[in-house]
């Protein structure tokens, strides 16, 4: 059986937990109805028994809510505690998919606020910004100065289309939360990406073009050349990039 690895998985598995969070609330909520209701029908008009039995039926079905609601904080805790404890390792990403990687030839890294008119579409090297940004998802591609500064410091850039699908979208949420030392990643929209390519990945004179997108070899390029630029640059300095 072909191996498939659904990273984005890693991203959206503990979104069913708030799922189940809140059908159990709406368990709660409809035990807390139902006990109000039940609290008003017991009136002077029904007979001693009567009453007797609508009491603990109330005081049951109050409980069960009690016991709902508290479960549900539970479960909201646990989606949280996940998500907030998720480790990012970059050795997960070391899926030795076969990839072809162009090494591109090196322009130089030289700083300049003026913009600069780069020899390749998707530029890997050259004169650029003497500032970068953050690593993550972006809607907007940034400017090409900042984005081959990233790569100067050893970050990776994955260039979608911007009609890119949502699972696509979903996935490169997920790459974009690695870091390797003073290293992260980015993915931003290209209309640049060459006619026929899906993806666009890249790294400090390392470019590698997909047909189709294929999670594993992005995740293979990513561990493969991850903070391998020319400055290396502490993760307590850089702080998910944007510092320099």
């Amino acid at each position: 059986m072909e191996e498939h690895l659904l990273l984005h998985e890693q991203t959206g598995s503990t979104y069913f937990l708030l799922y189940t969070a809140a059908v159990i609330l709406l368990l709660a909520v409809l035990g807390y109805w139902y006990a109000s209701k039940w609290n008003k029908e017991n009136t002077s008009r029904l007979k001693k028994e009567e009453k007797a039995a609508l009491r603990k039926k109330t005081k049951k079905m109050r409980l069960a809510a009690h016991l709902f609601l508290s479960l549900s904080i539970i479960v909201v805790f646990v989606h949280f505690a996940i998500d907030m404890g998720k480790a990012y390792n970059i050795d997960s990403l070391n899926l030795k998919a076969e990839i072809e990687v162009s090494d591109d030839q090196n322009y130089g890294a030289e700083h300049s606020d003026d913009p600069v008119k780069y020899e390749m579409k998707i530029p890997t090297s050259g004169t650029h910004s003497p500032h970068d940004i953050q690593f993550g998802f972006y809607k907007e591609k940034p400017r090409n100065e900042l984005l081959v500064h990233n790569m100067e410091h050893g970050d990776i850039i994955i260039h979608y289309p911007k009609d890119a699908k949502p699972e696509i979208i979903e996935q490169l949420n997920y790459f974009v939360n690695f870091r390797e030392a003073g290293a992260g990643v980015l993915a931003v929209p290209d209309e640049n990406i060459p006619e026929g390519k899906a993806v666009v990945v890249t790294a400090w004179t390392k470019t590698m073009e997909l047909d189709q997108y294929d999670e594993q070899k992005v995740a293979t390029f990513i561990y493969t050349y991850i903070n391998k630029g020319p400055e290396k640059i502490p993760a307590q300095i850089r702080r998910g990039g944007g510092t320099m």
